[in-house]
């Protein structure tokens, strides 16, 4: 399987990048379709580059041709989760007639399997924690909705089509490449580790801690975060889980543990030794208590073991990268 040629869509961005390398580390022969509204061209390696929208159906059927690859990753997506309620056109355009545009070619030639990036938000408001694959799926915003959608689409196509594809269910990705090469850089910034470090650095002034009165230990709300170093091991599984005739399947990938936003800030100043300072605010809409994932369908049928659990490990490897490139 190591010679096997690769598409990672979007692969420019966040956790594309790192899962560019470590596919490039384990031998994969990788091409990344990437658009640039938010990945960076230095994240990547010597790899085969195209640039390219996935709404540009004639150019995806092309370069799937060209490619001819024999898995897809597809972490092209938007994900701001308030910019999807003030502009929900944009996302189902991008998030599920983009993914249409890129299914439709994988179909014209014959490549059948697919690895799809999804998210926590397609639950909703939980109605019980640690979060199972059994939980009902009611997503509350555009952007949840977008990408449960697609895993409905995925379902549809596996039964009429035989695209075999494993969804994979992200809950807080965070952290950084453990040798300090690659990093987490959204423009904005609206994850909560990168933006308190944002503060230890110097870039920002404070950060806001939104709710103290939820019904948690510290009253301010509490996340699994899980580091991108496991979320890319967790696709190299299923990756190879599909290469062996895998059926298709959903994971929710996550440590187990949560922690409160008041214990995040906490551990970044105890780690960057810089008083950090914390301003409340009120409530966000939208925003749920306790978010936290039951990854034992993963660990069961991938074999995945999250290597960097502990927060310490992940805050400590994105600040390590936060030094070493502050962009």
């Amino acid at each position: 399987m190591q010679n096997s040629s690769i598409l990672v869509v979007g692969g420019a961005g966040y956790i594309g990048s790192h899962m560019v390398k470590m596919l490039r580390e384990q031998g994969f022969d990788v091409c990344v379709l990437d658009n640039l509204s938010s990945g960076r061209l230095k994240a990547l390696g010597d790899v085969r580059f195209f640039r390219g929208d996935l709404n540009d159906a004639a150019q995806i059927h092309s370069l799937m041709g060209q490619i001819r690859p024999s898995a897809v990753m597809h972490f092209a997506a938007l994900i701001e989760v308030a910019e999807s309620v003030r502009d929900p056109q944009r996302f189902y355009a991008n998030n599920l007639g983009g993914t249409l545009n890129l299914l439709a070619a994988m179909r014209a030639h014959d490549v059948r399997q697919f690895i799809f990036s999804s998210t926590a938000a397609i639950f909703g408001d939980p109605q019980y924690v640690p979060i199972d694959e059994r939980h009902p799926c009611a997503p509350i915003n555009p952007y949840g909705r977008s990408k449960w959608m697609v895993e409905q689409i995925l379902g549809d196509y596996a039964s009429s089509y035989g695209l075999r594809s494993v969804c994979l269910r992200y809950f807080n990705a965070a952290g950084a490449d453990p040798n300090a090469e690659l990093g987490e850089c959204h423009e904005p910034e609206s994850h909560l580790i990168p933006l308190v470090l944002q503060v230890a650095f110097g870039q920002r002034t404070a950060i806001s801690v939104y709710g103290t009165d939820y019904p948690t230990p510290d009253g301010s709300c509490v996340r699994d975060y899980v580091h991108v170093q496991d979320l890319c091991g967790a696709h190299l599984l299923a990756l190879r889980y599909l290469a062996q005739g895998g059926s298709s399947a959903q994971f929710n990938l996550g440590n187990g543990r949560g922690f409160s936003v008041l214990e995040v800030i906490q551990r970044c100043r105890e780690i960057t030794g810089v008083a950090i300072e914390a301003r409340l605010e009120p409530r966000r809409a939208g925003d749920s208590a306790v978010l936290v994932a039951d990854s034992t369908r993963a660990r069961e049928r991938l074999g995945w073991r999250p290597q960097f659990a502990a927060l310490e490990q992940i805050i400590a490897h994105a600040w390590a990268w936060q030094q070493r490139y502050p962009w």
